[in-house]
C-alpha cells in the first residue's frame, strides 16, 4: 500500500494506483474466490499453513484491505493515527488493538466490527449498483446493494466507497469519457440508499467504486457497463477505464458476461492505454480468454482477427516503447495465420523491422518459441538459436521451446522428464512446464494428461521438496482440454482424486482443490459465451 502510494505521488508513474487495481488486486479477487480462501489473520497450525499462505490474501488482499480502512477512516485521520500509535509505542512491542485504538480516536469510527469482518473473515462480497429512471432519464431511485456470493464465506462488511458519474463528449476520435459528479458515502449492510443521484439526469455510465476506495466485486447496471464497454477507450482517465474492465472481467469469470465481449474492450483499450503493468494484466487476461474461457470452436474463429489487432497495435504503438515490447511478444504468442507468422518470423531473421524495435536475445527467444508452438519452427531452429546464446538463460529458454513442440511425441517426452527426472533445476522446471502447457493453437495435445495427472499426484508429492511439488502440480494441470470433444472431463478427474484421498495432507488436498476451481471457472465462462450466440 504505502510503495503504492509513493510511487503514485513522488514520482512520475503518477498512475500507480490503475497497475495496483488491476494486477495486486486483481490476484487478491482472484485467490480470495478459490475454495482455499482464508482470513487475512490466517490460524497457522503447521509448517505447510505458513508456506500454502503466503498468497494472494496475505500480500494482495492485505495491502487492498489496507487502503479500504484508509478510506474508511480518512486519510489525513489514518496517518494521524499513524504517527500516534508509533509515539506511544516507541522502543517497545504493540499489538493491532493499539493501532486500532488510535484509528478510532482520531476518526470517531468504532473499528471492532470492522477488523472482524475484514481481517478474521475470508471472502469477498459484492457491490451492485440498482437503478430507476423515468421517462425523461431522470434517476427516481438509486442505491447499492450489498451480496454475498454463493459459497463465499464472506458476511455483509461496511464500506467507504464513490460513485462517479461519467458522460460521453464529442465524437470519434474525439469522444471522451468525464467525470461530472462524485458521491462518496458509507455501504453498510444489504442496502444503501444514494438520495443525493435523486432527481439528477441519468449519467452515461455510473461507476460504482470509482477510485478504487474499497475492495469488493462491482456490478455496473447493465446501461452503464454496455455503455462503458462500448466506448472504454474514450475514459479520459485510466483508473476508470481500468475499473470498467475489472467489473467486466469478473463478470467474465462467473459466467455472467461473454468473453467475447471482454476481449474487444480488451483490445480496444490496449490502443490508448499506456501505463506498462496494466498493458500487461490486459494481455494477460487475453491469453486466458484465448486459452480457456473461450469455447474451442469460438477460439478458432476469434484467434486470426485477435493477432491481427494486436499486430496493428504493435505497429501503432510508440517505436521503442515497453507497450510496442509487450504488444510484439503478444503477437508471436497467439499468430495463428501465414501471414502473421511471416511477420514473427521476419522480426526474428531480420528482413522485417518495427520503428525502435530492438530485436535482442530475449526477444529473440519469444518470438522464437511462439513460431515452434504454432509449428512453424522446430528442432533445427531451436539448436541454431541455443548456439546462438551460450547461457545459463539459453540452455532454459531452449528447454522451453523444445517442450512447445506441437507433437504428441514431444509432449509426452516433456511430461516424462517433468514427473520422473527430480533433478530438473527449479528455473529450468518453470520454463518446461511453461512449454509444456503451450497449446493454445493445439489443446488436444494435453487430452491424454488429464488421466495421466491424477495418477502422478501422490508421487509427485511423496518424492520432491514440498515447494518443487507445489510447482509441478500446479503447472502440470492446464484447463485447455475444459470444453475439448472427445477429452476426459478434467473436472471430474479432479473429483475423483479428491474424494478418493480424504486423508491426503491438507496442503495437498488444497492445490488439487485450487486447480478443480479454476477447471469450473472455465467451464462455467464457456457456457457463458455458448449461452450468448444462441
Amino acid at each position: 500500500y504505502t510503495s503504492t502510494l509513493a510511487t503514485a505521488e513522488i514520482t512520475r508513474w503518477n498512475q500507480a494506483w490503475t497497475t495496483f487495481q488491476t494486477l495486486e488486486k486483481g490476484w487478491a479477487y482472484n485467490q480470495d474466490q478459490l475454495s482455499s480462501t482464508h482470513p487475512v489473520a490466517a490460524e497457522i497450525h503447521d509448517l505447510h499453513d505458513v508456506e500454502v499462505n503466503f498468497d494472494g490474501i496475505t500480500y494482495a488482499k492485505g495491502a487492498s484491505v489496507l487502503a479500504a480502512l484508509v478510506g474508511y477512516v480518512g486519510r489525513e485521520n489514518f496517518f494521524a493515527g499513524i504517527q500516534r500509535y508509533l509515539e506511544a509505542h516507541a522502543y517497545a512491542n504493540a499489538e493491532l488493538s493499539d493501532l486500532l485504538r488510535e484509528l478510532e480516536a482520531v476518526s470517531g469510527r468504532d473499528l471492532s466490527t470492522w477488523t472482524r469482518l475484514w481481517l478474521q473473515e475470508a471472502g469477498v462480497t459484492t457491490l451492485r449498483t440498482q437503478l430507476a429512471t423515468d421517462a425523461d432519464g431522470l434517476i427516481t431511485q438509486v442505491a447499492v446493494r450489498q451480496e454475498i456470493p454463493a459459497d463465499s464465506p464472506a458476511s455483509l462488511r461496511p464500506h467507504r466507497v464513490a460513485i462517479g458519474c461519467y458522460n460521453l463528449t464529442g465524437q470519434g476520435a474525439e469522444a471522451r469519457l468525464e467525470r461530472t459528479n462524485r458521491i462518496e458515502l458509507d455501504v453498510d449492510g444489504e442496502l444503501t440508499e444514494v438520495p443525493e443521484l435523486v432527481g439528477a439526469k441519468r449519467a452515461d455510465v455510473l461507476v460504482l467504486n470509482d477510485d478504487d476506495l474499497t475492495y469488493a466485486k462491482v456490478r455496473l447496471d447493465e446501461d452503464s457497463l454496455s455503455f462503458g464497454l462500448e466506448h472504454i477507450e474514450a475514459f479520459t482517465d485510466s483508473l476508470p477505464r481500468s475499473i470498467v474492465l475489472a467489473s467486466a472481467w469478473d463478470m467474465v469469470r462467473d459466467g455472467e458476461l461473454a468473453s467475447s465481449r471482454f476481449l474487444d474492450a480488451a483490445l480496444r483499450a490496449l490502443g490508448v492505454e499506456e501505463h506498462s503493468s496494466v498493458i500487461q494484466g490486459l494481455l494477460g487476461r487475453i491469453t486466458t480468454c484465448l486459452s480457456g474461457f473461450l469455447p474451442p470452436a469460438v477460439r478458432r474463429d476469434l484467434a486470426p482477427g485477435t493477432a491481427d489487432r494486436l499486430l496493428g497495435l504493435a505497429r501503432a504503438a510508440q517505436p521503442g516503447s515497453d507497450k510496442q515490447l509487450q504488444l510484439v511478444r503478444a503477437l508471436a504468442a497467439h499468430a495463428v495465420t501465414d501471414e502473421q507468422l511471416d511477420v514473427v518470423a521476419g522480426l526474428v531473421e531480420g528482413n522485417q523491422t518495427l520503428g525502435g524495435l530492438d530485436v535482442d536475445q530475449d526477444l529473440r527467444w519469444d518470438l522464437l518459441i511462439g513460431l515452434v508452438a504454432a509449428g512453424r519452427s522446430g528442432e533445427e531452429q531451436i539448436r541454431a538459436e541455443e548456439a546462438r546464446d551460450r547461457t545459463t538463460t539459453g540452455r532454459e529458454r531452449a528447454a522451453e521451446a523444445r517442450a512447445s513442440i506441437p507433437t504428441p511425441e514431444a509432449k509426452q517426452a516433456t511430461w516424462r522428464a517433468l514427473v520422473d527426472d527430480a533433478s530438473m533445476p527449479n528455473e529450468t522446471q518453470v520454463r518446461v512446464l511453461r512449454g509444456l502447457t503451450n497449446v493454445e493453437r493445439h489443446p488436444e495435445l494435453l487430452a491424454p494428461f488429464v488421466g495421466a495427472y491424477v495418477e502422478a499426484i501422490d508421487s509427485v508429492w511423496s518424492s520432491r521438496t514440498f515447494h518443487m511439488a507445489e510447482n509441478l502440480l500446479t503447472g502440470l494441470w492446464s484447463c485447455a482440454t475444459v470444453g475439448l470433444a472427445g477429452a476426459d472431463d478434467p473436472a471430474a478427474a479432479l473429483t475423483g482424486w479428491l474424494e478418493s484421498h480424504a486423508q491426503a495432507p491438507a496442503a495437498l488436498r488444497r492445490i488439487v482443490r485450487e486447480n478443480l476451481d479454476d477447471t469450473l471457472r472455465v467451464a462455467r465462462a464457456q457456457a457463458a459465451e455458448a449461452r450468448s450466440v444462441q
